[in-house]
């Protein structure tokens, strides 16, 4: 089928023949014939990625008269990133109607812009729901003459908590109008507000209520909580074409992760409710001219966003509502396309897949996190790949050649190839050989102390000395020239703290005590915590001087680490650093570029302590 055998004008076939489009996808099939000919009120179930904006836009284009100058037609939407990109497409399908008029109305930008756009007159206006009403209160918009609306990702807005809204605005409308309800899922309050605001609605489906798309695998790895930073940077290893979202449950830790990734060299930035306008447009620009491999996003700030070619969505954390499970990984496999969803899960969140699973009717994989070698063939042969594709440009290597093959003439085809190869493995080798294995170990609990890998130490020094998570894990990194992750499951108390670490670096944290470390004057002392339980429920530390009351130590046996969310402070005793952190920005060092293309592959930070060699492993297509 056609757009031409849909019954549409001639303008508005010339516009989607601009824009490349062939054939209508299933969901524009039903609803562009049903909605363009007989007026009606309508449920549309339909995955992310289908081509829902066309579905209703190119309808809303046939029903409005473009000689009037009023709000003819309403869209409601979650977000301003989806609100801006509905407004820009029905604005490219219209493009040829004379007269046509439509305007975004959102929160984050300047409100006298928008009220002026309105009074301008437009037959559409796009809007988040906070931004319209605070217009409707200010009189600027009437919407007595809207004839249709249309709730955008309705599931995503009442998950948002704009049930109020929504019942507020809806109510400012006719009664005599068509409402269109579009949602990749289907909850009891979208259901409410079918029934309430919807006369006889006619549904129309493209997949069972809440299932996922056909074309996405689902895998999860099972690892500890420590290791899933570093499973995030092997499975980026793994995947050296990833362009993909990695979803975080807070702001927090969203621009952590973002931190440490750019921090080790990869093409990452976060986006989340703390940015401003311009700084989430800034980083999305980014992303869909695919300078970013990896988008670290909340899942507020991640609805709306319509990217093609997503290959990955990584789940960080799996979400607190199974059902938002299906709007993030409704971000790839779009329009066709195949894609991949991973989970990074702790046996606690064992329970959740299993109800994932019974939602979506679909069967995750489990898999084991590829371990060194796995990435080095896989980075070896993606360079082959590339090297075999490569456009030659004869034109303009033409002069270097002669040398070249002067310099290279006493090698054969086969030798040139080795060596050529060995170039690049010779570094990946070197250094995953000795990459630990960050599969959960059988029998291991999650949080569980007696880890033969890991342990836990004592420290005569707490909040009262002026530490806090973060200070305590510098200093001591610092003390011993490691990396700052080899310090966790930090848990300071008042004059005392704990920390664990690889077991392989006991003797390393002891011999502080005979270094003469001090802080703030006083002598620092570790000793190897005994993991045995007292009657009262408390932990022996071992060595001379008892343990602490039972009361005092955390439900779960630890607290997790904490770090800050970018901004380079530390804290050691209350005296406060701050390192330059612009946004969009990189220092790799001096030696290093800060292009995006320079995509490293490391399963450590690269911090300068203990002077490790930072290693660029091959070169990004982004």
């Amino acid at each position: 089928m056609t757009f031409e055998e849909l019954g549409l004008n001639s303008d508005l076939i010339k516009a989607i023949n601009d824009l490349g489009f062939v054939s209508p996808t299933p969901i524009q099939q039903q609803t562009i014939p049903l909605l363009a000919q007989t007026p009606t009120d309508l449920v549309a179930l339909a995955q992310t990625g289908t081509g829902k904006t066309a579905a209703f836009g190119i309808p809303i284009l046939s029903a409005i008269n473009c000689d009037d100058r009023t709000v003819q037609a309403l869209v409601l939407a979650p977000t301003r990133e989806l609100c801006v990109q509905i407004t820009n497409d029905i604005k490219n399908y219209g493009k040829y109607l004379r007269g046509f008029g439509i305007t975004a109305i959102y929160g984050g930008a300047r409100i006298d812009g928008q009220i002026k756009d309105v009074k301008r007159g437009v037959q559409v206006i796009v809007a988040t729901p906070g931004r319209l009403i605070d217009m409707i209160e200010r009189r600027v918009i009437n919407l007595n003459t809207v004839k249709i609306v249309v709730l955008d990702e309705a599931d995503e807005m009442l998950n948002m908590g704009f049930k109020d809204d929504l019942d507020t605005i809806l109510k400012e409308t006719p009664k005599q109008k068509h409402t269109w309800l579009f949602s990749a899922t289907m909850p009891r309050e979208v259901e409410r507000i079918a029934k309430n605001y919807m006369t006889n609605p006619k549904e129309i489906s493209t997949g069972k209520r809440n299932e996922g798309a056909d074309n996405l695998e689902h895998i999860y790895y099972l690892v500890t909580p420590r290791d899933r930073y570093l499973t995030l940077k092997r499975v980026a290893d793994f995947y050296p074409e990833i362009f993909g979202i990695v979803f975080c449950r807070t702001k927090a830790e969203t621009q952590e992760v973002a931190d440490n990734l750019i921090k080790d060299g990869y093409s990452a930035d976060a986006l989340h409710g703390d940015l401003s306008q311009s700084q989430r447009d800034f980083v999305m620009k980014r992303f869909r001219s695919k300078t970013l491999q990896m988008l670290v996003a909340t899942d507020v700030a991640a609805r709306g966003i319509d990217v093609n070619d997503v290959t990955h969505v990584i789940n960080y954390n799996l979400p607190e509502d199974v059902e938002n499970y299906t709007h993030r990984t409704g971000r790839t496999a779009r329009a066709g396309k195949s894609g991949i969803a991973i989970a990074i899960i702790t046996p606690k969140d064992s329970g959740k897949i299993k109800d994932i699973e019974r939602i979506l009717k679909k069967k995750f994989e489990k898999k084991q996190v590829p371990n060194g070698i796995d990435v080095c063939e896989k980075q070896l042969f993606n360079l082959v790949s590339k090297l075999h594709n490569v456009e030659v440009k004869d034109a303009e290597i033409e002069s270097f050649l002669p040398k070249i093959y002067e310099e290279l003439k006493d090698l054969s085809k086969e030798e040139l190839i080795k060596r050529f190869i060995s170039e690049e493995f010779n570094r990946f080798h070197e250094y995953y050989q000795n990459a630990p294995d960050l599969n959960m170990q059988k029998g291991a609990v999650d949080g569980a102390f007696g880890n033969s890998r890991t342990t836990r130490f004592f420290v005569n020094m707490g909040m009262m000395d002026g530490f806090n998570i973060n200070s305590l894990k510098d200093f001591l990194s610092d003390a011993v020239k490691l990396q700052p992750r080899m310090v966790f499951n930090i848990d300071v108390k008042s004059s005392f703290s704990f920390f664990e670490t690889e077991s392989k670096l006991v003797d390393t944290f002891l011999a502080l005590n005979s270094s003469g470390l001090e802080f703030n004057n006083r002598k620092m002392s570790l000793e190897v915590s005994n993991r045995k339980m007292s009657d009262g429920g408390g932990e022996r530390r071992g060595g001379s001087g008892g343990g602490y009351k039972g009361n005092d130590r955390k439900k779960d046996g630890f607290k997790r680490p904490r770090s800050g969310s970018g901004s380079g402070e530390k804290s050691y005793g209350g005296e406060k650093s701050y390192g330059k952190k612009e946004f969009g920005k990189r220092d790799f060092g001096s030696k290093e570029k800060s292009s995006s293309s320079d995509f490293k592959y490391k399963d450590k930070p690269s911090s300068d302590r203990g002077g490790e060699k930072k290693k660029t492993f091959g070169k990004s297509r982004f």
